[in-house]
């Protein structure tokens, strides 16, 4: 019969939590570069004034026109990175600066989020199953990190673990969600960054089509990142759960 507090159990999950923070720290190192490097990028590319000097909100709507799509509306949206396609509003949502701004980052973020929208009336496959996963990752997100405080405390304290393997669960949906969106934002870019090379009255030069892909690859390894950071997370508590039950 086990006692309140198991002294025993609580090494086993500092060994397992030691082992799982040799992946959570390089990841979390990478995350902290690669977002200095995205804002480094972005704001060097927002001051790098457009030569067509079409605004992200010119821009965003020659794209959607330019693809048959005449039922979105271009909005702008108050802060910075803001930026994002709502499917069910149907709206391209762009950040002030890059609504208003006629540089090469305006023109590549509005470019980027329009790439969403010809996804949707394309229908995309993994965009849809993405959209299809938003309300239930929703859900679990609010709660997942009650759930994953109250399983850690049970286990420490000799409990059950059911809460934590729910919680793990939970952990294991958001990081197929993130793994998802790699590919719904990869294509995204693929498809601007084509746009944008094909109109000459957008982007004159073939520097600043350069520009565009960079800014733009360096905000996708925002989202490979993301998809890292949860894969280790969700490593980090299933070897509290898993660790446990080896017990």
């Amino acid at each position: 019969m086990g006692t309140l507090f198991d002294l025993s159990d609580l090494k086993n999950i500092r060994n397992d939590m030691g082992t799982s923070l040799i992946l959570i720290i390089p990841v979390l190192l990478l995350s902290m570069f690669v977002q200095w490097r995205f804002r480094n990028k972005f704001s060097k590319y927002a001051e790098l004034q457009l030569n067509s000097g079409m605004s992200g909100r010119e821009v965003a709507e020659k794209m959607l026109h330019d693809n048959g799509i005449f039922n979105v509306n271009v909005l702008s949206l108050e802060g910075q990175l803001t930026d994002h396609y709502n499917p069910s509003t149907k709206t391209v949502n762009l950040s002030t600066d890059v609504y208003y701004g006629r540089s090469v980052a305006a023109a590549a973020v509005a470019a980027h989020e329009c790439g969403h929208a010809v996804q949707h009336a394309k229908s995309y496959s993994w965009l849809e199953f993405r959209s299809s996963m938003v309300p239930i990752v929703s859900i679990s997100s609010n709660l997942l990190q009650w759930v994953l405080l109250i399983g850690v405390m049970l286990i420490v304290f000799n409990g059950p673990p059911t809460v934590l393997a729910i919680g793990v669960a939970g952990l294991a949906l958001i990081t197929i969600f993130s793994i998802i969106t790699l590919p719904v934002e990869f294509d995204a870019s693929r498809r601007a960054l084509i746009w944008l090379k094909n109109n000459r009255n957008v982007m004159y030069s073939d520097e600043e089509n350069v520009q565009a892909k960079d800014a733009l690859w360096w905000a996708a390894m925002t989202y490979v990142v993301a998809a890292l950071g949860a894969l280790a997370n969700l490593l980090y508590y299933a070897s509290m759960l898993f660790g446990r039950d080896r017990d």
